[in-house]
């Protein structure tokens, strides 16, 4: 099977190829460029590095979210668009699922995101197995504080949002340092999170692909505050 796997939810682009099981190629950019500027290129030099052209894609993986609207909205593009003509299988992962499949070890691993507003975007895995424990969240970093004492250690953040989560728990037992460099999302694991997508029987069709935000935008928030003072006066 191959498998191109995408990520635009953060500041960083990535584009992974995997075959049988084989990460032929992978890539990433922090570059300051925007998304748009960045991804198709990317991956048509993945594509021309592995021999491959879209028809021979059995698979598209792409983070749904959470994530940055825009981001999301320009991977989730680019998939439909490559993958229309034949209808290729799409695999919408997870962020924070992605952000776990990239890494390996034993204990547990929290992907976060930096959601502003004093939240962060959260999901706990079995660092070993992946098998998810908590579902994805939007809240403060202080509502994850009992999964942290309870969960198996030793435990490592991952993603825009660890630094956030060690500068409450570094101190907690069994919560391993994780260097930045190595917490950033990989297209690997966003490939390896779309392979256990469909084997699982949930991929859909290039029209299926849908952005899971988790939240309201800014716009929307701001207009049901308006809403909401509106009412009280009336």
């Amino acid at each position: 099977m191959n498998i191109l796997a995408l990520d635009t939810a953060g500041k960083t682009a990535a584009v992974a190829v995997m075959q049988q099981d084989i990460l032929r190629y992978e890539t990433a950019s922090n570059t300051g460029l925007t998304h748009s500027e960045t991804l198709l290129p990317m991956v048509d030099t993945a594509l021309r590095a592995c021999g491959l052209t879209a028809a021979q894609i059995d698979l598209y993986a792409v983070t749904i979210g959470p994530g940055s609207f825009t981001g999301l909205r320009i991977g989730l593009s680019a998939v439909k668009g490559l993958a229309f003509a034949a209808n290729t299988p799409c695999a919408g992962v997870s962020t924070l699922a992605a952000l776990a499949w990239g890494m390996a070890g034993q204990g547990t691993v929290v992907g976060a995101l930096d959601a502003r507003r004093g939240q962060v975007y959260w999901a706990g895995f079995d660092l070993e197995s992946h098998d998810r424990l908590t579902p994805d969240a939007a809240e403060p970093v202080e509502a994850m504080e009992n999964f942290i004492k309870a969960c198996k250690k030793p435990l490592i953040f991952v993603g825009d949002g660890a630094a956030l989560c060690y500068n409450r728990y570094g101190c907690v037992p069994g919560v391993l340092p994780c260097p930045q460099p190595l917490r950033v999302l990989r297209g690997a694991g966003v490939a390896l999170a779309g392979k256990a997508l469909w084997e699982s029987g949930g991929c859909v069709p290039p029209a299926g692909l849908l952005p899971d935000y988790h939240r309201l935008s800014q716009a929307e928030r701001d207009r049901a505050a308006r809403e909401a003072a509106q009412s009280k006066t009336e």
